[in-house]
């Protein structure tokens, strides 16, 4: 028998499926009762099963139980984003080699002046806290949701 969080995906993936458009939302507290567990389990799924690596955006709101709207993009249709979210960016990225992309992304007229600057000032190592490879991993992830949200 499957696991309680292979169950929540499943039934995620499924309204997804049932939806006429690429965006759900979702109460996390009814979802929790529906499935009859903590709303932490609903967030333990949501943070390691729909990730920007498989072409998912979470956005969250507290209060109201716990509002969440998941966007799906599809990256495996969009061969360029799908290799620079995954091979490029990977699990962490350093602040050069993320400003190479951006500056990539900028040649290639897929970003806005403006928009590569404000990227820039959103992983920039001022902007970022803790050791090195906390920044590198932080950054990695605010690139990703970035580059899913300039696409979708």
């Amino acid at each position: 028998m499957p696991g309680l969080s292979n169950i929540i995906e499943n039934f995620i993936k499924e309204l997804f499926q049932d939806a006429e458009s690429s965006i759900i939302e979702i109460q996390r507290n009814e979802m929790a009762q529906y499935f009859n567990c903590s709303p932490s389990q609903i967030n333990y799924v949501l943070s390691t099963r729909f990730t920007p690596y498989k072409g998912y955006y979470i956005e969250s709101r507290r209060g109201g139980g716990g509002y969440i709207k998941i966007i799906k993009v599809d990256i495996e249709n969009n061969e360029d984003i799908n290799n620079i979210i995954i091979n490029t960016i990977g699990d962490s990225i350093t602040k050069n080699k993320a400003y190479h992309l951006i500056e990539g992304l900028l040649e290639e007229n897929l970003i806005s002046t403006r928009e590569a600057d404000i990227i820039k000032a959103a992983i920039g190592d001022r902007t970022l806290y803790g050791t090195d490879e906390d920044r590198k991993i932080l950054r990695a992830n605010i690139l990703k949701n970035i580059l899913l949200i300039l696409i979708k």
